[in-house]
């Protein structure tokens, strides 16, 4: 029968792999769809290791929870950056698309004065729709940022938990410090989508 112990580093794998394709996406390199399939299956994949953990014994599957517990935090950031990179891509695309048939409104020649007042309400309700957009596309920043914040207040308290465990369990030195470093890596990620969020949010606004 199939061991945590030898599904758990495929899985693992296959959570870096997914981060990857992140990358990808946000590079135009790969399609949002590829992602979504591994996703897909990485979150199969943890199903399966949460059932399996029943077969350890209590001490350890305390350990085993807290590490699923961290591989599920982060396929769910994986999944809400790749989410909320495709919505921006295409609400810039749309706004791209509108400001594009302004600009051909502008350049038509001749004309009565009522197609010049119907051209001027129309393009008044295209910026008004844009602005509207770009608000929208705030709101969602703000909830993403209270989202990353409230990731790393319970990734505190994982770290607490897990502080108790080391030290029942006699951890060196050197696993905690690794288990530190990992903290500091999150926090970059945090900063690094902010301000990804902000330079396309100035893109979409100012251009």
């Amino acid at each position: 029968m199939t061991s945590i112990v030898e599904l758990f580093p495929k899985t693992r794998k296959l959570a870096y792999d997914s981060r990857q394709q992140l990358s990808q996406v946000q590079n135009n390199i790969i399609s949002p769809s590829e992602l979504h399939i591994s996703l897909d299956e990485l979150k199969r994949q943890l199903d399966l290791l949460e059932k399996l953990i029943f077969n350890e014994t209590p001490v350890q599957r305390e350990v085993w929870k807290r590490k699923l517990l961290e591989l599920r935090e982060d396929a769910s950031s994986i999944q809400r950056q790749g989410v909320y990179y495709d919505q921006m891509v295409n609400a810039n695309t749309k706004v791209l698309r509108e400001r594009e048939q302004l600009l051909k409104r502008r350049r038509r020649v001749g004309g009565d004065a009522e197609n010049g007042l119907n051209d001027l309400a129309d393009e008044a309700n295209s910026l008004s729709q844009s602005q509207n957009m770009v608000e929208e596309l705030l709101q969602r920043g703000e909830a993403q940022h209270s989202s990353l914040v409230s990731q790393r207040r319970r990734m505190t308290s994982v770290k607490r938990v897990v502080l108790e465990i080391g030290n029942k369990l006699g951890l060196t030195n050197q696993t905690m410090q690794i288990i530190q470093k990992r903290d500091a890596t999150d926090a970059y990620f945090v900063f690094g989508g902010m301000f990804l969020t902000s330079c396309v949010i100035y893109l979409v606004w100012f251009r």
